[in-house]
């Protein structure tokens, strides 16, 4: 496996990040919490999945959606998607991640 890496400086850099490369009228993102990183991996060759990309940024978030404002740069966990001008996050905390761990040894 092959892993690629995008780090920011913090989460809301990753979330701005995320959310100007997401498909239009995709509004909700999955990312994941894992050993002290916020991450989330792109696939840069599909067919095989031998290469992804890590986008990532250090810190860590609790399991829940996470709603964000793109003009102000800043997001709050909320209860539900509600508001289609909003980009959602949703958070999860893998007990393991294969992948995740391969790619941080290799960092």
């Amino acid at each position: 496996m092959n892993t690629e890496y995008e780090e920011f400086d913090n989460i809301e850099d990753l979330f701005m990040y995320m959310a100007s490369a997401a498909p239009p009228m995709k509004n909700t993102l999955p990312i994941n919490s894992y050993k002290g990183n916020v991450m989330s991996f792109i696939p840069l060759s599909p067919s095989t999945g031998e290469s992804y990309l890590m986008l990532y940024a250090k810190g860590e978030l609790e399991p829940g959606i996470y709603e964000f404002d793109v003009s102000s740069k800043s997001y709050k966990k909320v209860e539900s998607v509600e508001r289609a001008d909003k980009v959602y996050f949703v958070s999860l905390t893998p007990k393991r991640n294969t992948i995740a761990d391969k790619a941080l040894q290799s960092l």
